[in-house]
């Protein structure tokens, strides 16, 4: 039996969270826990309400750690109780995994120092203030580690997963069933191919959130030479 611990925390994108849910949840085998500081409801960005299965204290060991992303990353980046958690948990997990801004979590709990990693494109560059390489593809693997970029490549990150742990007959079939076969009306899906006014747009919305971050980890970073 494989257990899948996928983390939850306030203001977390439910597509993170669910695009790769409902990859792990067909994949045979396999139990699949959603996890918070305590059992219950975890309110998502915008507004969906997750109920977690388990709280720190009641998780057993994951094979495979999971972690979204979010505007919430930001809180979570200053809790040390749920950084502690996903450090304990990634030194055992067969598989210690995130989509979009999870990486900078998973970062920030010193799991990904020294491997490549990705994220969401808007916070690709902050992988190295958590001591990983940057690398902008739609899912990355390095070792142990898996990484998908932004909110839609959970998908492909699940299925990247699931062929890790049950070979590509499996995840493909999953594929199928699925009827995962996208067809996006506009190129508009990534910074390379959208148009600059687009980009420019976008990136202006999010900068106050995206400055915060970056003061965050540069704050942490510095903490931890500090301790060291």
């Amino acid at each position: 039996m494989t257990t899948v611990g996928m983390m939850l925390f306030p203001r977390l994108t439910q597509l993170d969270l669910t695009g790769p849910y409902e990859v792990f949840s067909r994949m045979p085998n396999t139990r699949v826990l959603l996890v918070a500081d305590q059992p219950g409801p975890v309110v998502s960005e915008h507004g969906l309400t997750v109920l977690a299965d388990t709280g720190f204290a009641a998780s057993p060991p994951f094979d495979v750690l999971f972690v979204p992303g979010g505007n919430g990353v930001n809180e979570q980046l200053g809790n040390d109780a749920f950084l502690a958690f996903l450090r304990q948990q990634g030194e055992r997990a067969r598989f210690v995994t995130a989509v979009c801004t999870g990486a900078l979590l998973l970062g920030a709990a010193g799991l990904l120092q020294g491997y490549r990693a990705t994220t969401h494109w808007l916070s690709l560059e902050l992988l190295s203030l958590v001591g990983a390489e940057p690398v902008a593809e739609r899912v990355v693997v390095d070792r142990n580690r898996i990484t998908g970029g932004g909110v839609t490549a959970g998908i492909d990150f699940g299925l990247t997963v699931a062929g890790r742990l049950h070979g590509d007959a499996v995840a493909k079939e999953i594929q199928l069933i699925m009827e995962y076969d996208p067809a996006p009306p506009f190129r508009a899906g990534s910074p390379r191919t959208a148009d600059a006014a687009t980009v420019e747009r976008v990136t202006a919305a999010r900068q106050r959130v995206q400055e915060e971050r970056k003061r965050i980890l540069a704050e942490l970073r510095e903490r931890t030479k500090t301790m060291h």
